[in-house]
């Protein structure tokens, strides 16, 4: 019987994993391509919901409990919803300051800073705008970082880290060269977007955008604020508005129908359309939706 246990603990001890959870869909899938089979993860959100409201479910708590690792957006992303299922966790591994806890925003250079902080503002991020991922130039970095966090707590499989990373780079910097040479032939110069979640990618591609159909962040569009961006457009000729997953879509087609303009359905996370089903066709949705 000792036998048996000894050589079930030592069974155990050979094929554990480090236990990663994420925040979200697209940190999941760059863990999974980082760890391969020395990693289990969890994945957080629901990447057809907006990202700033998460509804905290129990089986959260246990699965955080269990995690050596926990891997967030950060730029505020997840405060309204995240700080009370640490809490509840009281896993001291993952907590914010933690070896276990990683942000990674940290790496990523943060724009749309606000100047100054007020509830008259709507609801503005102090730190920056956080939906810096889908920008596909902030992806190497942050596995980079990523690679980096689970070297540092699983040493034993650094080189399978080190190996998956160096694929995981080619990889992406093909695809970022790839896409780049896709976005010169796109005519559209100038957007429209619900809320600011695509600012990242439009920069990195010289593409301006020039209004919200939200009055402020946070706020649902109102007749005046839309009758005004409907006459902006007419007078821009702007065509192409960009809609998340998760607003409503009226408003869009109610602007579309009388500019003339065509709804692009952009995904914000990996999952959050269709199309948009690995990391990689992530980034070729947004290209392909923001020349729509």
């Amino acid at each position: 019987m000792k036998k048996l246990i000894l050589m079930a603990l030592f069974s155990s001890a050979v094929f554990a994993k480090v236990n990663v959870a994420t925040t979200y869909q697209y940190l999941g899938e760059v863990v999974k391509a980082i760890g391969a089979d020395e990693v289990k993860v969890d994945i957080l959100a629901n990447p057809k919901l907006d990202p700033h409201f998460i509804v905290p479910k129990p089986s959260y708590i246990g699965k955080l409990r269990r995690e050596d690792l926990l891997i967030i957006n950060g730029g505020q992303l997840e405060i309204g919803w995240l700080p009370p299922l640490l809490k509840s966790a009281n896993n001291e591994k993952i907590n914010a300051g933690a070896d276990g806890f990683v942000d990674v925003s940290r790496v990523v250079h943060m724009i749309d800073k606000p100047k100054s902080v007020s509830r008259a503002y709507g609801d503005i991020h102090p730190d920056g705008n956080p939906h810096f991922a889908t920008d596909i130039h902030n992806i190497i970095p942050i596995a980079k970082l990523i690679a980096r966090k689970l070297e540092s707590i699983d040493a034993e499989h650094k080189a399978v880290y080190e190996s998956n990373l160096k694929k995981f780079v080619t990889k992406y910097k093909a695809l970022i060269h790839s896409l780049s040479q896709q976005m010169k032939s796109c005519k559209v110069h100038k957007v429209v977007q619900y809320h600011e979640l695509f600012n990242y990618a439009l920069h990195a591609n010289g593409i301006k955008s020039v209004g919200n159909l939200e009055p402020l962040p946070g706020i649902s569009p109102s007749s005046k604020h839309t009758l005004m961006l409907i006459n902006l457009m007419k007078k821009e000729n702007i065509k192409t508005i960009l809609q998340d997953v998760y607003h409503e879509k009226k408003t869009a087609k109610f602007i579309a129908d009388k500019t003339g303009a065509k709804i692009s359905i952009v995904p914000h996370d990996v999952g959050a359309t269709r199309q948009a089903n690995t990391l990689e066709n992530f980034y070729k949705s947004i290209a392909k939706q923001l020349c729509h």
